[in-house]
């Protein structure tokens, strides 16, 4: 018998500590106690929440923004680490799963961050992690590219879970590599970009991107998105002043919960910081498939063939050492054959 739950889900939108990667634990971990107390089941963070964007690379040129990159670089994380570890505390505590969006630095190159994802049971115990798959536009200056094995499903109690970090949510491919694996909550993770185009409505492109994910593949959509703090506006208009009026641009965050209709379900936030909580009852996922179910009965894999390569990128293969699996689990257990 099919196990469809109704999940109490809570979008966060809200700025981190810019670049200060104790006190943004510190405030995602209040936030999770928050979620839970109001029912929360499952908590998203915005992209890159821990904790910060490099905006510096929309506003500055390559060297002069080249000291930023250092303290983002200093400012980032392992996962697994400590800083991990404290918002899994929270979730266990709270009973609830957490998906955050942090700026993970790789244990062998410090200086080689990805823009990561980070999926966190109730128990908590790392369930995986996703590493955006193509920095977007300015942030190659920062993050480098993520790949296939973490294009993961996690079978949770709340429903099968994915999610993609920001731009990647206009990618197809990626987003029916998740549907394939039976997604039915998808977290989409963003960041409040008022300097883009002047033309381009940001809070706007994000909701038709959580629609058209969930129309398409009928199911949830939780958007986390940032804000822009008057911490990070003094930071960079002290170097660019004229950068000022761009950060404080309206409509550029969008957090709130798209049904498998497509269509937004309660009332999202637009700008303002705080969270969105919306029921997600996942047995309205089911009916609209009869109709269009691109992962089923409404394709044809005998003309469509996706193929999704999960090995991990590594930067050498030492043949002559025993291979020891990857393992991260935060806690003393099995590792998860995801990251084998």
């Amino acid at each position: 018998m099919i196990n469809l739950p109704q999940v109490k889900v809570a979008a966060v939108q809200a700025a981190p500590v810019f670049l200060d990667t104790d006190a943004t634990i510190d405030k995602a971990c209040a936030i999770i106690a928050e979620a839970a107390r109001n029912g929360a089941q499952l908590v998203a963070f915005p992209e890159v929440f821990v904790s910060g964007y490099p905006y510096w690379s929309w506003i500055m040129s390559p060297v002069q923004g080249s000291p930023w990159f250092d303290k983002l670089c200093r400012s980032a994380v392992e996962v697994p680490g400590p800083e991990i570890q404290r918002v899994a505390h929270a979730a266990k505590q709270h009973g609830v799963h957490v998906v955050i969006g942090v700026n993970e630095r790789n244990p062998a190159g410090i200086a080689t961050v990805y823009n990561t994802m980070v999926f966190i049971g109730p128990d908590g115990k790392l369930l995986g992690r996703h590493r955006k798959l193509v920095p977007t536009w300015a942030e190659k200056l920062t993050w480098t590219n993520g790949d296939g094995s973490s294009l993961r499903v996690y079978d949770t109690a709340i429903g099968k879970l994915g999610g993609l970090a920001c731009g990647e949510n206009t990618n197809t491919l990626a987003r029916f590599s998740l549907l394939a694996q039976g997604e039915l909550l998808h977290v989409a993770s963003y960041i409040s970009l008022p300097v883009a185009p002047p033309d381009y409505d940001m809070a706007e492109a994000i909701k038709v991107r959580g629609m058209a994910h969930s129309f398409e593949g009928k199911v949830f959509t939780v958007i986390s998105c940032s804000t822009v703090s008057e911490e990070i506006i003094q930071a960079m208009s002290a170097e660019v002043p004229e950068s000022e009026a761009m950060l404080r641009r309206k409509n550029s965050a969008f957090s709130g919960v798209i049904g498998p209709d497509g269509r937004v379900v309660g009332e999202p936030l637009i700008d303002d910081e705080g969270i969105v909580y919306a029921d997600a009852d996942l047995s309205r996922c089911l009916q609209p498939r009869q109709m269009h179910d691109i992962i089923g009965h409404y394709n044809r894999f005998d003309i469509f063939d996706l193929r999704v390569n999960r090995r991990p990128q590594q930067a050498a293969q030492f043949l002559n050492d025993a291979q020891e699996p990857e393992n991260l689990n935060l806690e003393e257990s099995e590792p998860d054959p995801a990251f084998l």
